[in-house]
């Protein structure tokens, strides 16, 4: 998955390209935004810690563990967010979806216009058969986003993790390829 054969993917209004170094700064401004990372798996507090979230796109990618896009308008002005698949399993063709949008695009459609094209990349290209969406059980608009998405809900994991010193749960979301 050597980033000269980076799969772009254009839809109506977007442009899902790599992640590059330039983009580090928008990385940043999204991943330390309140209203992002409120249910968010990793936030960062300053440009250098947001290194290591760089660094974690490309070895996805190297490792051949995930795929990460930024999502940018068409013409490449506008950067709107992240989408990409990681904990690709090869063994159990299956992989975990993850996205993020600045605030200003939030409401507009975004996600449901590109999110079946990256599943139609992880069923058609990279062959899985599964792909999961974990979602914070407070999190609504993503579930109500996922199930929009044509994903079901497999259940909740009650207080599984620890989020900012209290336990959380998370709901299982998961869409299977439809030969």
């Amino acid at each position: 998955m050597g980033t000269h054969s980076f799969p772009f993917i254009s839809t109506k209004r977007c442009l899902l390209r790599g992640i590059t170094v330039e983009d580090l700064s928008r990385i940043y401004a999204g991943l330390s935004n309140p209203e992002v990372i409120r249910y968010y798996g990793v936030s960062f507090d300053s440009l250098e810690a947001t290194r290591y979230q760089m660094e974690w796109y490309n070895q996805l990618e190297k490792d051949g563990t995930g795929i990460w896009w930024a999502i940018t308008s068409r013409d490449k002005e506008n950067f709107f967010g992240a989408a990409g698949l990681n904990n690709i399993s090869k063994e159990h063709l299956k992989g975990e979806i993850g996205f993020w949008l600045m605030p200003d695009y939030w409401g507009q459609g975004i996600m449901r216009e590109i999110v079946p094209e990256i599943l139609n990349h992880c069923f058609e290209t990279l062959n899985l058969h599964r792909i999961e969406g974990i979602v914070e059980h407070e999190n609504v608009n993503c579930k109500k986003l996922m199930e929009r998405l044509g994903f079901q809900h497999e259940g909740t994991m009650k207080e599984c993790e620890i989020k900012n010193g209290r336990f959380i749960s998370l709901d299982m979301y998961a869409m299977i390829k439809r030969d």
